[in-house]
C-alpha cells in the first residue's frame, strides 16, 4: 500500500488506552489495549488496534497495525467532496463538507481522525455509541467511500451509455 522509505513522513496519535483486569489467586493481572491512528495531513491515515501486557508493547503492537492499513482518500481542497454516512455497530456517523474557515465540528475521536488525515473544513456528527474503536472505525469508513465528482460523473456516464 504505502512504500516503506515514506512511513518517516506519517505523524502517530495514541487516541485511546484501556487497562483490563484479571482477578487471580495472587492478585489483579492486568492488560492493555491501545488504538493508534497515523496520517500525514494530506489524505492518507491508517489505525490500527493491539493488546499486550504492557503499555507500550501494545502501543508499539498497534503502531505497527497502523502503518500496515494506511490507505488514501478523496479530499476536496479542505473539506470532504460530498455528504457521508457509515455504521459501525452502534455508531451511526454522519459528515458534510463545510465553507473554508469553518474547521472540524466533530467530538473528540473523529476530530482525531479528521485532522491526522489532512480533512480542515467539516460537520460531523455522532448518532450512536460512544465506544472509541467504533467511532475510529466508522469514520474511517466513511472516508473510504469518498469518491470525487469527477469518479462519481464518470461512474453515471458509464450507466448513461449503457441504458442508451
Amino acid at each position: 500500500m504505502i512504500d516503506e522509505d515514506r512511513t518517516d513522513d506519517f505523524e502517530e496519535k495514541v487516541l485511546h488506552i484501556n487497562r483490563t483486569a484479571k482477578v487471580v489467586k495472587g492478585g489483579r493481572k492486568f492488560r492493555f489495549s491501545a488504538l493508534i491512528l497515523v496520517g500525514n495531513g494530506q489524505g492518507k491515515i491508517g489505525y490500527g488496534f493491539a493488546k499486550a501486557n504492557e503499555v507500550s508493547d501494545a502501543i508499539k503492537k498497534a503502531s505497527e497495525s497502523a502503518r500496515k492499513s494506511v490507505f488514501s482518500f478523496e479530499l476536496e481542497g479542505t473539506t470532504i467532496p460530498h455528504d457521508v454516512r457509515a455504521q459501525q455497530d452502534g455508531v451511526k456517523l454522519f459528515m458534510k463538507p463545510a465553507k473554508p474557515g469553518t474547521g472540524i465540528v466533530a467530538g473528540s475521536k473523529v476530530r482525531s481522525v479528521l485532522e491526522l488525515g489532512g480533512v480542515r473544513d467539516v460537520i460531523a456528527k455522532n448518532l450512536g455509541g460512544n465506544n472509541p474503536i467504533n467511532q475510529v472505525r466508522a469514520t474511517i469508513k466513511a472516508l473510504r467511500s469518498l469518491r470525487s465528482h469527477r469518479q462519481i460523473k464518470e461512474a453515471k456516464g458509464v450507466a448513461q451509455d449503457e441504458t442508451t
